[in-house]
């Protein structure tokens, strides 16, 4: 049910969260994530998450309506101008849109096993602090099929304002699962017939078009600058690179991670 406000009342429990968008802490410890500009809100409305208010001018009040009124759980609409937003807000508002929705609960990895037919494709992170990486490797992952993405213990959040805004609301697509302990949740993969191959630009082993990448895969990304911990290069069973000119020794780790999930992509005869 839609319930429309104006932002008279700052008091309302409901318009607390985009006084408090600089406070990321405070929003986990919610559950709840910030969806910026209105191409991201409207892919939240259309996923399968729980919305729970907007921020918005009225124009675009009326021309989500119908979307919103589609859904069944209880949505506060706030109307306010651009300008009144950021006043609120204390940050930039692409088109004046803002939305809030609920971190969904994580799948089990049996429950995405059973959904999931096989190859089973997953990417997983080690040490991703940035989270305009974490949303770009999460955008990677949509667009070349992963079945989940795994966020390692060393890991910044998914669900981070900025990484939510630069996977572009492709985050909503796919499960993600927060591991405590990512070496041992690589180990278990691996004994369920996963195949985990590292993007490991510091290794002289194998080129990433000599693995083969057509059975379950999982591919480990890890940052640019530190690369993998050792803990999850033993979990490995390939290390693999890929090859660059001009003394170039390391990619981006979205770039990296394009290339990694395209060779899946081609090996599997979808490219």
């Amino acid at each position: 049910m839609l319930h429309v406000h104006t932002i008279d009342d700052l008091g309302h429990p409901e318009l607390r969260p985009y006084m408090s968008l600089r406070q990321e802490a405070e929003h986990r410890r919610q559950g709840i994530f910030a969806a910026e500009g209105a191409k991201i809100t409207v892919r939240l409305l259309e996923s399968t998450l729980s919305v729970r208010s907007l921020l918005l001018p009225e124009p675009w009040l009326e021309k989500l309506r119908p979307m919103l009124e589609r859904r069944t759980e209880e949505i506060h609409a706030f109307i306010a101008q651009r300008t009144e937003s950021e006043k609120l807000t204390g940050l930039p508002m692409y088109q004046g849109v803002t939305s809030i929705g609920n971190i969904p609960a994580a799948p089990s990895m049996d429950e995405i096993f059973a959904q999931a037919p096989g190859p089973r494709l997953f990417v997983a992170t080690d040490d991703l602090t940035g989270s305009d990486n974490m949303g770009t490797v999460a955008r990677n992952g949509v667009a070349f099929g992963a079945d989940a993405m795994i966020v390692g213990d060393t890991c910044c959040s998914a669900w981070l304002r900025k990484s939510v805004r630069t996977s572009m609301g492709t985050l909503f697509k796919i499960p993600i699962l927060e591991s405590d302990d990512l070496p041992a949740t690589l180990r278990n993969l691996r004994k369920s017939g996963v195949h985990i191959v590292a993007a490991h630009a510091h290794t002289d082993q194998r080129r990433l078009s000599d693995v083969d990448l057509t059975g379950d895969v999982c591919i480990v990304l890890g940052s640019e600058g530190n690369g993998l911990r050792e803990s999850v290069l033993a979990e490995c069973d390939d290390h693999a690179l890929i090859p660059m000119h001009n003394n170039v020794d390391s990619l981006n780790v979205g770039s990296a991670g394009s290339v990694f999930l395209y060779e899946v992509a081609r090996q599997r005869g979808f490219a």
